[in-house]
């Protein structure tokens, strides 16, 4: 049996909380200062949250180890199984020729790279984000800018930065409804419609001014200037749809009414007014050396494409029609009541559990107040995302008339362009799964939330560390959902804003997380670039946070008739 400790470092909680933050800084300063290739970072990191487990936390070796599997497997799935499915859907339009098709499209809607990013990465990046979230919305939105016309980098910063406000109800909201999971066997009063109304309280602020950040982002104060009141209607019209929907209807569909509803609001907008000088597009078709980077190509068999009209329209964009509708099936209760049935295993992780008094396998691992942490290990097979995706692939696949042996072919060159992200993922996921049950990370959060009144200021920050961390705001809430209801609780503050402020505040940490990071370089065919990609977006992520947080402090003095009351 092994128990957390909270301060094992001379019994000083904050000692133990900058030990504990160690890997972390060492994976990030490597990343970004020292510009080390990410999965080799990331192996370091992992290195050292294992030595730190064990030698600070006292961790048996093998438990460890132990940890250090279940997270490498978490990493491999459902995680890479997600990214390596979305960017075998988006190879099977490169092998075919619709990948062009599909940048023809897009550029007929608008060439100028400011709307597109608005269009593309905030809105339909929202709706994947609704749909599938991990790390597809990234990897297809970043494709489709890319196919557009947009530099890689680009397109994955760009598609990054926009997969923050929609990320608090992603995935037909799992990271409400795990925070409300998290909290309310101890807080019966923090239902999910309540956590549900007062996220949707927070995060229109932060929906508000992304698209203007994006738009500054892609073309400086002069895009400001210039495309100001599309970004600004975008952005409001989404944190409306987020209100209304949270607040009023279902958190499940928050982002999936938001996004349709802004998509809709942009293209009437468009047909009446246009931004004056345009920001072309870094290039009409992809290059040469790029379509080489990333490993692909059109095949010489598959003849040029002639459709015109509804036809074209229809083949550039059927892979992502498909991935709309065979993930909107999937959420119909009676397919959802079906797949989790036949389609979910749960099971002890193997050197984490241990017979009982009852002869059942338990957990072996107690938290600092002597409570069983779970280590149940819960297995969805058939409804999970990568899976959805993979047979999206399979129908793009029939649709586009694919040979078997190239859609196989693409499949692996997928996974061999992918090997330098799988290693990236699976470690960095071990390494959280060590701090996790090894008590580091609750060791850094009860550091952050020992501060009083001061808290207020320091919840979106431990939000912000959990996403980081582990690269899903749903983890971060499972995580630190608990501790931040105690914390308000001792500090005088309200449970439902700081369990809501985890969850809001936690999105802007997804744009540098290591393993959304590597998917976003692999999307774009810029492997091992992932340190280039950090240093453009962690100073965007910091400004959004204290941002936000500036929104948190307020609602928790002057602004506090904005909390519900359960």
């Amino acid at each position: 049996m092994f128990t957390q400790p909270l301060a094992p470092i001379a019994g000083n909680l904050a000692l133990s909380a900058l030990l504990a933050a160690l890997p972390l800084i060492l994976l990030f300063v490597l990343l970004g200062v020292f510009k080390v290739k990410a999965w080799l970072a990331a192996l370091i990191g992992l290195a050292a949250s294992v030595l730190v487990a064990i030698v600070g936390w006292g961790m048996p070796a093998m438990m460890a180890m132990s940890a250090t599997a279940e997270g490498a497997f978490y990493g491999a799935f459902p995680i890479m199984w997600i990214l390596l499915n979305a960017i075998w859907v988006y190879q099977l339009s490169v092998i075919t020729g619709w990948f062009e098709s599909l940048g023809q499209l897009i550029r007929s809607v608008s060439d100028d790279q400011r709307i597109l990013a608005i269009l593309i990465a905030f809105c339909f990046g929202a709706l994947m984000e609704a749909l599938a979230g991990f790390g597809a919305p990234v990897a297809i939105s970043a494709a489709m800018l890319m196919a557009a016309g947009m530099k890689p980098i680009k397109s994955a910063i760009v598609s990054l930065l926009a997969n923050t406000a929609p990320v608090a109800f992603g995935a037909m909201g799992a990271p409400i409804i795990t925070l409300s999971g998290a909290v309310s066997s101890t807080h019966p009063e923090l239902t999910t419609h309540v956590l549900s109304q007062m996220a949707g309280r927070q995060t229109p602020f932060v929906a508000a001014i992304v698209p203007l950040v994006l738009v500054l982002l892609v073309d400086g104060w002069r895009g400001v200037r210039q495309t100001w009141p599309v970004a600004i209607v975008a952005g409001v019209t989404f944190g409306i749809g987020q209100f209304v929907t949270s607040n009023y209807i279902t958190v499940e569909i928050t982002d999936v009414v938001a996004s349709l509803l802004t998509i809709a609001v942009v293209l009437v907008m468009l047909r009446f007014w246009k931004p004056a000088n345009p920001l072309p597009l870094d290039h009409a078709v992809v290059p040469d050396e790029e379509a080489e980077a990333l490993k692909s190509g059109k095949l010489a068999h598959y003849p040029e494409i002639t459709a015109t009209g509804a036809r074209r329209i229809w083949g550039a964009v059927a892979p992502y029609a498909i991935i709309i509708v065979v993930f909107s099936i999937s959420q119909i209760p009676a397919v959802k009541t079906w797949l989790l049935g036949v389609g979910q295993v749960k099971f002890p992780w193997p050197g984490l559990n241990a017979p009982g008094a009852d002869g059942k396998l338990a957990s072996t691992i107690l938290n600092a107040g002597g409570k069983p942490v779970s280590t149940i290990f819960t297995f969805d097979h058939l409804r999970a995302t990568g899976t959805l995706l993979l047979l999206s692939g399979i129908i793009t696949a029939f649709v586009y008339r694919v040979r078997a042996k190239d859609a196989v072919q693409a499949y692996l060159t997928t996974l061999k362009q992918l090997k330098f992200t799988i290693v990236t993922v699976l470690s960095v996921l071990a390494l959280a799964y060590v701090m996790n049950l090894s008590g580091q990370t609750a060791s850094l959060g009860s550091a952050l939330a020992a501060v009083g009144s001061a808290f207020a200021l320091m919840s979106p920050l431990i939000g912000w560390i959990g996403v980081a961390i582990t690269g899903s705001d749903t983890s971060s809430n499972a995580l630190f959902g608990l501790l931040q209801v105690t914390a308000a609780e001792q500090a005088g503050l309200n449970p439902i804003l700081m369990a809501s402020a985890n969850s809001s505040g936690g999105v802007m940490g997804k744009m540098i997380s290591p393993q959304n990071l590597a998917v976003a370089a692999a999307a774009v065919g810029l492997i091992n670039r992932e340190g280039d990609i950090f240093r453009k977006v962690v100073l965007w992520s910091l400004g959004l946070l204290a941002y936000f947080t500036v929104l948190v402090a307020l609602q928790a003095g002057p602004l506090s008739w904005m909390v519900p009351t359960p």
